[in-house]
């Protein structure tokens, strides 16, 4: 393959040393790995306010009093705008679309996933058309697209070296696949025989596979699967750590071949569960207790990790996931005892929020708006319902347990949300196959 692809090759890649420290402060940890041989250094300083009382006046009748102002009501939570949906790209139009992302630095083209196993290239300009797309990878030999959520999942471009993509699909005999492709320097086209596959998963059902692959600010590649599927997880897997099922991974592609763990993950040092079972705590896993994560994205301001969680019956929610904690699935749904009814364990995380099946049936994880065409919509998290196409808001510093806005209610089947270099949001609409921007109403 070309490029630096030997183990100590990898070791002497490098990224942001103190945008890894920043992201390490937010998650909670902070890692050096044997890519980054450079010491972290953290201060902290700040001094606490000196606040002085009220001032003492003397009363017409000799008493005493303070005299200071009424106290102030903390100011209304920011409520998120309406937005809109407006289709871009008209002249294109694509088989089940499920991700669309353009490469690290480069605006002038976007990728997008189909399930059966394709992915596109078109530039990025208003007019283009199908003459416009090529084909930049083709893995439909190799995906089994049949099942109703299986097939080609996810995509990552390497933030650093722009040469290295990952995929993640399922194949035929019902395992999850994500693997390492190569660029054809000559052609600009993916080389699918450069193949190298990092880990597999064998998948009980065709539902509930999870597939999104995303790189995380700290440089490590994150990995999302589901509980295997069937009706209300009859094996808890995902209550079960020694398998990669109903989970978050994290794994450092550039440590070792195919992959090392990153000394932060809750179950470091236990042999890996790359074949998805190992008879201790799988280290790869970052955080657990999911159903079915569709779709992740990390705050590109503050690093923090965003997770869609689809329900079973009757909630479906969204997390803001940290390392090493259990987010409820199977004993809950949402907020929510699942199994049992009732006095189910509280050792797991709350959803940051969730909404009832009244309003939906699907959740399509989103991300923090932090572009600069809309501004009063910084700062929110946008997500939506694959069944309904209502699309929901909340401020990204909310507590646990405040109720979404609606913000939209459009007619798309919206399989993903996209961002672009610039942080401004897109919409793929699965049945329909359109791409839309989203806009102020």
């Amino acid at each position: 393959m070309p490029g630096v692809r030997g183990f100590y090759g990898a070791l002497v890649r490098h990224g942001d040393i103190a945008r890894s420290a920043a992201y390490a402060l937010v998650m909670g940890e902070l890692s050096i790995t044997a890519r980054r041989a450079d010491a972290v250094q953290r201060l902290a300083y700040g001094r606490p306010a000196l606040v002085l009382g009220a001032v003492l006046l003397a009363a017409c009748d000799g008493s005493t009093s303070f005299n200071q102002p009424p106290p102030t009501e903390p100011p209304p939570p920011l409520e998120p705008p309406p937005v809109q949906v407006e289709q871009v790209f008209v002249d294109l139009a694509f088989n089940e679309p499920l991700a669309m992302l353009q490469a690290p630095g480069d605006s002038t083209r976007w990728f997008v996933v189909e399930k059966d196993g394709l992915v596109w290239e078109f530039p990025n300009e208003p007019d283009a058309t199908l003459n416009d797309a090529i084909v930049f990878a083709d893995l439909s030999d190799r995906v089994d697209s049949a099942p109703n959520e299986a097939g080609l999942l996810g995509m990552a471009f390497h933030p650093e070296f722009d040469d290295e993509v990952y995929l993640s699909y399922t194949r035929p005999g019902l395992e999850s696949v994500v693997s390492r492709f190569i660029i054809d320097a000559s052609t600009g086209a993916l080389d699918v025989a450069s193949e190298e596959v990092l880990l597999t998963v064998p998948q009980p059902a065709g539902n509930h596979n999870g597939g999104n692959v995303a790189f995380g600010p700290d440089g490590f590649l994150y990995i999302g699967f589901g509980d295997g599927g069937g009706s209300g997880d009859p094996e808890e897997n995902a209550q079960d750590t020694t398998n990669l099922l109903g989970t978050i991974l994290r794994i450092d592609v550039d440590g070792a071949i195919p992959y090392a763990v990153p000394d932060g993950n809750p179950f470091a040092g236990n042999t890996e569960c790359s074949q998805g079972t190992g008879t201790l705590d799988c280290p790869e896993i970052f955080a657990w207790g999911f159903r079915n994560p569709w779709r992740f994205s990390f705050d590109r301001q503050t690093g923090a990790l965003w997770v869609g969680d689809v329900g079973e019956n009757s909630w479906e929610e969204v997390d803001r996931v940290e390392i090493s904690e259990n987010y409820g699935w199977n004993d809950r749904e949402g907020a929510h005892c699942f199994d049992p009814p009732t006095e189910c364990s509280t050792d797991n995380v709350d959803p940051i929020t969730e909404y009832s099946h009244d309003l939906g049936d699907s959740v399509t994880g989103g991300y923090v708006y932090r572009g600069s065409n809309f501004s009063q919509l910084a700062g929110f998290y946008l997500f939506a319902d694959f069944g309904t196409g209502r699309i929901f808001a909340v401020a990204s510093d909310s507590e646990q347990g405040v109720a979404p806005d609606e913000v939209a209610d459009t007619p798309l089947s919206i399989a993903s949300f996209a961002q672009d270099n610039d942080g401004e949001l897109y919409v793929l609409d699965f049945s329909g196959g359109t791409l839309h921007r989203i806009v102020a109403e």
